[in-house]
């Protein structure tokens, strides 16, 4: 059997390190002592993860001892302080899926056994998440969308909108400023920019948010329909639902039985189970989201137009590539809270290729106004 380089298995020790921080930081925040005492226990469980791993480097030759948390821990401990741990605990989901697919690769390259347990952890997340203590089917499958409403995806969003409104109104900045030195037109042109773009982005999530609302509340007005008009085919769907669950057919007849006997009860039974429509989604309001979406473009797309409000040239141009790298840059490395990347090599990266597109704008600029002035 192969090891694992130390690097790797270092690296491997600083996640279960960070996990165990986060996991006690989120029990201390609980007010539920039951869902407080999951976490702890979690918490132990990845302390024992990382003192096996540095079993591991020792039987390598390797001196090491139980790493602090990482910055990006206490970064992602301060955001739950702020803003909820239920954030966090999305994040959480994401790196121990993480964790399982890579345990399933290295036990499948191994020839070993695939037993079914590596994914413990995330099914208890899963748990947590909805506020159950069983997970039904219905919440396995939409729980994904759930954890991206309350956990990492709603951090991702404010990161990834402030990139999608810098990078390309520092691209189109750079190309009119390529193609003429007026502060005025560059101006223009990138106030037009970030408006187009902060009020598509504010439509856009809009219409996401209504249609899918509507969406909804047309399946759950049908759902009504069919039990009003066909109660004993609604209640063999309760009852097959069950059965799918492992209940046996007669104690699930009679559980049917029972809910249809409260047409309310029946129908909110069906919308979960059923149709896997979570009734928080019908909560969501479509106007906060594309404020915030309007907002966090317009942070992204002012900061390479902000120099040109002061002064025009070469000196305003040299100004606008610095913060728009600054800004690049603190995006690439906030990015790495969900990957657990280095800082460095994914904010340089974000860097490269925002300057590289803003660069190839600059030139095309410069050939278009050469091209007038000819």
């Amino acid at each position: 059997m192969t090891t694992q380089p130390g690097s790797t298995l270092f690296a491997n020790v600083q996640t279960e390190v960070d996990a165990a921080f986060l996991y006690e930081k989120i029990a201390a925040a609980e007010a539920h002592p039951g869902i407080a005492a999951v976490f702890r226990n979690l918490a132990e469980i990845e302390t024992g993860h990382a003192a096996k791993m540095l079993e591991g480097l020792t039987k390598q030759g390797i001196s090491a001892v139980l790493p602090p948390p990482s910055w990006r821990a206490r970064v992602l401990d301060r955001i739950g302080k702020t803003f909820g741990y239920d954030y966090i605990i999305g994040v959480m989901m994401d790196t121990e899926k993480s964790i399982a697919q890579a345990v399933v690769r290295q036990k499948t390259d191994r020839k070993m056994p695939v037993r079914g347990d590596e994914s413990n952890h995330v099914k208890i997340l899963e748990s947590l998440l909805g506020n159950r203590n069983k997970v039904s089917g219905e919440q396995l499958s939409r729980i994904e969308g759930k954890h991206k409403t309350v956990g990492g995806n709603a951090l991702r969003a404010a990161v990834l909108g402030a990139n999608d409104g810098l990078v390309p109104n520092l691209s189109l900045v750079m190309g009119v400023a390529g193609a003429t030195s007026g502060q005025s037109e560059i101006l223009l042109a990138g106030s037009a920019g970030l408006l187009a773009g902060a009020l598509s982005m504010a439509l856009g999530e809009w219409i996401s948010v209504k249609s899918s609302q509507e969406l909804y509340e047309r399946q759950m007005s049908l759902e009504m329909d069919e039990i009003i008009s066909n109660p004993e085919g609604e209640m063999k769907e309760i009852a097959l639902i069950y059965m799918a669950k492992g209940i046996p057919e007669a104690q699930a007849t009679e559980m049917a039985a029972t809910i249809m006997g409260n047409k309310d009860h029946a129908h909110e039974v069906l919308v979960k189970e059923e149709l896997g429509i979570n009734p928080e989604d019908l909560k969501s309001s479509a106007r906060e989201a594309a404020i915030t979406s309007f907002i966090l473009f317009a942070i992204g797309a002012i900061i390479p137009l902000a120099p040109f409000f002061w002064g025009g040239g070469y000196m305003a141009i040299l100004a606008s590539a610095v913060f728009s790298t600054i800004g690049l840059f603190i995006i690439g490395a906030a990015i790495t809270l969900f990957t657990g990347k280095s800082i460095w090599f994914s904010g340089m990266r974000q860097v490269i290729f925002g300057l590289m597109a803003a660069a190839v704008t600059f030139g095309i600029g410069k050939m278009i106004g050469v091209s007038i002035a000819g």
